[in-house]
């Protein structure tokens, strides 16, 4: 989406709501894309920076995570630091892979349930200063989903990030949860009908293969094709489409990349806030 675009957009979103007796929340959507999330971060620096504060969130995968952790009043400057503690430095657990064949991946999401529970005690949708809505996929149906109640917040991060084949699926009631973006990587959904204005965060645009060297790069090519089809509804609910430039530079298992990854999402979203801002405060800043 380009900028003139979402600008005419966002606007014409404003001029809606000023007929509205009660102004409605900011929301936020954050897309999944494993290391790449990272990204997600800076963006949320730079909001801050900016007075720019939405009170709505919407993640899969990785955006779950953040999503989650930012719902839960954790500034960005201190995901940094769980980071650098190596509480979501989730590289040295895909690094000690055992195969288990009698489960459904390699290895179970214990490190995020165990962060989830250490930083947001209450674990709880209920207990967050703000609104979270956690996107996950039922394998019984083959649908997505959105979890947005409950004390059992961790499960359910958890779940929204189980890459298929890497980690094991989440179940519950006899029913099985993966990973919310296999089938809905930006969930812009359920903010439409709550939000003024959605600012999504997509760190998987599709990019068209300028190579295809060995067989993986057909398959990494083909998901993240397949993601972004999937994610068209999403994104063409967002008033403000970001999209951080890590595709191509960075692989979505680079987790010893987040500060560059970081980086990144933080210069993308200045350099956007910067031309819309100033047509589109009033909607954006409270």
């Amino acid at each position: 989406m380009e900028t003139t675009n979402a600008v005419e957009s966002a606007s014409q979103n404003a001029s809606s709501q000023t007929a509205s007796t009660e102004r409605k929340p900011l929301g936020l959507c954050l897309s999944g894309g494993g290391a790449l999330g990272f990204a997600h971060i800076g963006v949320l620096q730079a909001l801050q920076e900016l007075n720019i504060v939405p009170e709505v969130i919407a993640g899969s995968s990785m955006g779950a995570i953040v999503g989650t952790l930012y719902a839960a009043g954790i500034q960005p400057e201190e995901m940094l630091q769980i980071i650098k503690a190596d509480k979501l430095y989730l590289v040295s657990k895909l690094m000690r892979f055992k195969p288990s064949f009698w489960k459904s991946g390699f290895s179970t999401h214990g490190t995020v349930r165990a962060l989830i529970k250490e930083v947001i005690p209450h674990n709880s949708f209920e207990g967050l200063p703000k609104k979270m809505m956690i996107c996950v996929v039922n394998l019984n149906t083959m649908q997505w989903e959105i979890k947005e109640k409950g004390k059992n917040l961790c499960s359910w991060v958890s779940a929204s990030a189980s890459i298929p084949g890497v980690f094991e699926a989440y179940e519950r009631n006899g029913v099985f949860y993966l990973d919310g973006g296999v089938l809905n990587n930006l969930p812009a959904q359920p903010l439409k009908p709550l939000c003024r204005a959605i600012i999504g965060v997509d760190v998987l645009p599709f990019n068209a293969p300028t190579s295809m060297k060995r067989p993986v790069d057909a398959i990494t090519s083909t998901i993240r094709g397949v993601q972004h089809v999937l994610s068209q509804e999403g994104r063409s609910l967002c008033d403000i489409l970001i999209e951080p430039p890590v595709v191509g530079k960075y692989h979505e298992f680079r987790f010893d990349a987040y500060e560059q990854i970081y980086k990144i999402g933080y210069k993308e979203a200045q350099s956007y806030f910067k031309a819309v801002l100033p047509q589109l405060r009033s909607i954006l800043v409270d």
